[in-house]
């Protein structure tokens, strides 16, 4: 308790600091969400695995660390971001580095009219209407203290603006790139997504580092609104240092008729807790998650959803799928809701893994709440190794023993990556498949 206590008043003056050097931007209306959130953050208490949305997660390694607010430090145009990219992808790219829009590094493509994208912080000082309206009303930062915090140091990350009835062909790819160093950093990268009625959009969320063993703290926060009859197809790819920590909230706001793709693709960080709320407020939306997670070493991934179906007529369909080898950990906590009023809900959540080690480890409990009568609803979860019959089938075709692990895990994986319709991003995450198990050899 006394170690909690000292790192949020670590906290507390790094937004003191951080509030001395607005100046001018202290009189914006967006302060006023980061006064309250500051406060609430000041009432909130870390939590601990005696909470129950926080049993198997322990973030004590997280809160050892003293982390400082990340700072330009070097010339963005030293970095090399192809490493980054997806083989033969047109596409808009917006980079941010430590958490600070890299113009250098962006490039964005010749748009259709009125489309917008662009830093949150230039957003901001414009007075941007649409940021005024949606910044902060959807991620809920008075019960969620990491949210707070998000909320209190509210700067920079992408904003993108889709008007009504406008297409975008090609997806948006955002990357977030984090160079820690010597130095223990802590980043909090804030999105704001509004796609207009009748629109299409695809985006890309990317989080990497630029070495492999930094230790610092990223905490996201995205929120997203999809308008009457618009479709928004979005990639989560989190491939963090091994000794990062990520936590990740995303809140999407459904109107009617509304098309909400989510695919969550996670194999960095040290401890990667990922929050996802969606609600429907209109009749006829539909919403598709899907999750890979594959761990390694001490490695802890956990994902805790909620999908709200607050209106009748809406189809939502969830499938969470974990690889998990060594002494590696997961937790899938997938809650759906049907309100009273919401007839005719077609509801699906499943959440299968694959162990490979007799340490690893995988707590699932994915949770049905129904108030309505005329529904379809079902949810499941398996947790086993590779099954027996198919390795043996592959080995008696002369097929080696890791050869035949490969093919079977890729088999499994795909379930979730086939779904991913931008090509070269789902080349790009099957070729770290192949790496990892060894599946060209």
């Amino acid at each position: 308790m006394e170690n909690t206590l000292d790192i949020k008043k670590i906290y507390l003056s790094h937004f003191a600091d951080f509030e001395h050097s607005l100046n001018g931007g202290k009189s914006h209306p967006i302060h006023q969400l980061r006064k309250s959130a500051i406060s609430n953050f000041s009432e909130l208490q870390f939590p601990t695995t005696k909470e129950e949305e926080w049993k198997y997660t322990n973030i004590s390694p997280l809160l050892k660390h003293s982390f400082e607010p990340a700072k330009r430090i070097f010339k963005d145009t030293e970095i090399k971001v192809n490493h980054y990219l997806f083989d033969k992808m047109e596409h808009s790219l917006i980079v941010f580095v430590n958490g600070f829009y890299s113009k250098e590094l962006s490039k964005i493509k010749d748009l259709p009219r009125g489309v917008i994208i662009k830093s949150l912080a230039d957003a901001i000082k414009e007075d941007h209407p649409i940021v005024n309206q949606h910044l902060g009303k959807y991620a809920d930062f008075k019960n969620h203290i990491f949210t707070s915090l998000s909320s209190a140091f509210v700067q920079d990350g992408a904003f993108i603006y889709v008007p009504d009835g406008k297409v975008v062909e090609d997806p948006i790819h955002i990357l977030f790139l984090t160079f820690a160093g010597k130095n223990k950093i802590f980043i909090q990268p804030r999105n704001l997504f509004v796609a207009g009625k009748n629109s299409q959009s695809a985006i890309i969320e990317h989080f990497a580092s630029l070495a492999k063993d930094d230790i610092y703290f990223s905490n996201s926060v995205t929120e997203i609104v999809t308008e009457e009859n618009a479709f928004l197809d979005h990639i989560k790819l989190q491939e963090e240092s091994v000794q990062a920590f990520h936590i990740g909230r995303m809140d999407v706001h459904q109107e009617r008729n509304s098309n909400f793709v989510s695919h969550l693709i996670s194999f960095g960080a040290d401890i990667s807790r990922n929050d996802f709320n969606s609600r429907f407020n209109g009749e006829g939306g539909e919403s598709m998650l899907n999750g890979l997670f594959l761990v390694e070493g001490n490695q802890l991934f956990d994902a805790h959803t909620l999908i709200d179906h607050a209106k009748p007529h809406c189809n939502s369909h969830e499938h969470y799928k974990g690889i998990l080898t060594d002494s590696s950990r997961g937790v899938f906590n997938g809650k759906v809701i049907v309100r009273k009023d919401a007839q005719k809900t077609n509801a699906f959540q499943e959440n299968n893994n694959i162990i490979l080690s007799d340490n690893a480890l995988v707590n699932t409990k994915p949770q049905l709440e129904i108030f309505a009568d005329d529904v379809k609803c079902s949810h499941g979860a398996t947790i086993g190794q590779l099954d027996n019959d198919a390795m043996f089938y592959l080995k008696s075709r002369g097929i080696g023993d890791d050869k035949a692990k490969a093919i079977l895990i890729h088999a499994f994986a795909s379930d979730v990556v086939r779904y991913i319709k931008v090509n070269p991003v789902r080349d790009y995450i099957e070729g770290i498949l192949k790496s990892k198990f060894h599946e060209d050899q």
